[in-house]
């Protein structure tokens, strides 16, 4: 995104742990580290790959990105043969990454993810294929920059990711996808919303919900109208954010067409957990409450990042219906998974908690929050 994020919590972007390493190469298919776009440090003066890593998580570095316009190019006529099992391939290797990002944060993933994204880009410039599996393999690349700027995004390059989503959404335009076109665009709408664009942010989401059209499978639908409804909420419109979290509900139901791949996650658990953040964010917390804690009580304890951000709103419904005890504990919990994540989302959210548990520090347990658990960059005693 063009808007910086001066004044916000830094993300320090870490070497991932072992584990972490051990979990992206399962994930992603790759016997070594550097098959997922990391490489072990050498002891030379000369700047390590370490520092390469961590060079290419600068979101103003463009070879993050495929270089040149993938799309003003003709056809090549020469190069490797390729049919349609290089997209099932390719397919595979999307939804595996897409798997990754439901256990790992974004600082640990967005090297390989665009590593992908790379390697995606020169197989379709570079191989020989008919008109068909070229329209394979550009919904597959739009798959994949739009699971790729999630990541940046969580990590924290919004410019990165903004540059992502417009790409994929111009791959998916031109292979005729139109949901595709509409979640990477819904995703955009979702990061402006979240980052000081609030009103732009309700045009595109609205963008969305239209270039999908009436004939969008029932969860992509349901889908671009929860996204449409936050941006509401975030805009500070409670009536139409209520309207169009009706809208995606009835959209659910309504169970028309094949979901996407990419839809794998939308159901009507997740509908009730965006009912429970808008909620939360236009200050209706007794119908919040309920919600998030059935979410939480039912949640993969595996996915800490949407774990923590799921207890960040259920602090800030608790805050709001003046239980400050019961927030203190949610916090608590909240932090102890935030804790070493590289995600910029967990990282906001938990200077977020922290500011909107410092009215009440005359408390015990919150006092005890404040002082033994401060984060930097949080409220003052």
């Amino acid at each position: 995104m063009s808007r910086h994020l001066a004044g916000r919590p830094t993300l320090q972007h870490r070497w991932p742990s072992a584990e972490r390493r051990a979990a992206l190469r399962r994930v992603l298919g790759a016997a070594t580290d550097s098959g997922i776009g990391l490489y072990s440090p050498r002891r030379t003066g000369a700047p390590t790959p370490v520092d390469h890593n961590r060079e290419a998580l600068d979101g103003s570095r463009s070879d993050l990105l495929p270089i040149g316009d993938l799309f003003d190019q003709e056809m090549p006529t020469i190069g490797r043969r390729i049919g349609r099992s290089a997209i099932s391939e390719l397919a595979a290797r999307v939804h595996r990454l897409r798997l990754a990002d439901d256990v790992l944060a974004g600082g640990d993933l967005v090297g390989p993810a665009y590593r992908e994204l790379r390697a995606a880009a020169k197989l379709y410039r570079e191989s020989s294929h008919t008109e068909s599996v070229g329209r394979g393999l550009l919904v597959q690349f739009g798959e994949l920059a739009q699971i790729a700027g999630w990541i940046a995004s969580d990590a924290g390059l919004s410019e990165l990711a903004e540059r992502t989503y417009q790409l994929g959404a111009s791959a998916a335009r031109q292979a005729g996808d139109r949901s595709l076109a509409a979640n990477l665009i819904g995703s955009l709408a979702y990061q402006h919303s979240n980052t000081g664009r609030e009103r732009e942010a309700v045009h595109l989401a609205q963008a969305a919900v239209d270039e999908a059209g009436l004939e969008a499978p029932a969860e992509t639908r349901a889908l671009f109208l929860d996204r449409l409804a936050w941006t509401y909420a975030r805009a500070n419109e409670p009536q139409s954010a209520l309207r169009s979290l009706g809208e995606a509900h009835d959209a659910l139901l309504a169970g028309d067409g094949e979901a996407p791949q990419w839809a794998y996650w939308v159901n009507q658990d997740e509908l009730n957990v965006m009912d429970a953040r808008v909620l939360t964010e236009i200050h209706r917390p007794r119908e919040a409450l309920p919600l998030l804690s059935k979410a939480l009580d039912g949640y993969d304890a595996t996915h800490a990042r949407e774990v923590a951000l799921y207890l960040s709103w259920l602090v800030a419904a608790y805050v709001d219906a003046d239980e400050p005890e019961a927030a203190a504990h949610a916090a608590s919990r909240m932090l102890d998974l935030a804790r070493g994540l590289p995600s910029a989302r967990a990282t906001e959210r938990v200077h977020l908690v922290m500011t909107k548990m410092a009215p009440f520090r005359k408390i015990p347990s919150v006092y005890a929050l404040l002082t033994e658990r401060r984060e930097p960059g949080s409220p003052a005693e």
